[in-house]
């Protein structure tokens, strides 16, 4: 939860237009955006109001973004794409395998001790475009357990600190990591808050 969101309402109405309040700060750009929101003009609100306008006029990218397993400081954090769970993968397996869309797999991404479950969503050339659906998988077993695989890229959407350019080394923290540390990688595609981050290694230097 990022500070604009802790100082909207919380309601979730869609009266701004925006499915959630966390999706109206993450869009936030401006105090006159505010009046879309009904709540914010009431008395009760006013000191949140005052504190918003504050930080939108220095910049909300001031807030500062640390990993809390390396407390490294990230430059923005990644989220999912729109109506997503989670920021999406690229995974190459170290074993041969093929797989299709919607299969469900199990693996350990090299240099991380936590297991994660993913719904494939292409597979091409060796490698496959996923996003995460959980650590844990409840009591299915309908998953292909692929092991240890190399996390490619990262995709998704920007949600706290500025939009990297592209060519850039940058440090950046998804929002969905576990252990909530610090990745590194290169912006290869930027589109808007869209971001594409390859070479992804988990040694920030």
């Amino acid at each position: 939860m990022n500070i604009l969101e802790r100082l909207l309402p919380g309601y979730n109405c869609g009266e701004c237009g925006r499915r959630s309040c966390r999706d109206f700060a993450e869009h936030l750009s401006s105090a006159e955006d505010l009046s879309r929101c009904p709540f914010m003009s009431q008395e009760r609100f006013r000191g949140r109001l005052d504190e918003i306008r504050r930080i939108l006029e220095r910049g909300a990218s001031h807030e500062r973004i640390v990993g809390v397993m390396d407390g490294l400081e990230a430059e923005f954090s990644l989220g999912p794409l729109d109506g997503e769970m989670s920021c999406r993968e690229d995974l190459h397996p170290l074993g041969h395998c093929t797989l299709e869309a919607g299969d469900l797999i199990r693996y350990r991404p090299l240099g991380c001790p936590i297991t994660h479950f993913a719904e494939v969503l292409e597979f091409d050339r060796g490698v496959a475009k996923v996003r995460i659906v959980g650590p844990l998988f409840g009591e299915r077993s309908d998953y292909r357990d692929l092991g240890i695989c190399m996390v490619l890229a990262f995709e998704g959407r920007v949600v706290r600190g500025r939009v990297p350019e592209v060519g850039r080394t940058v440090r950046f923290l998804p929002e969905h990591c576990m252990m909530q540390k610090v990745h590194s990688g290169v912006v290869v595609h930027s589109e808007g808050d869209r971001v594409r981050i390859e070479a992804i290694d988990l040694k920030v230097w």
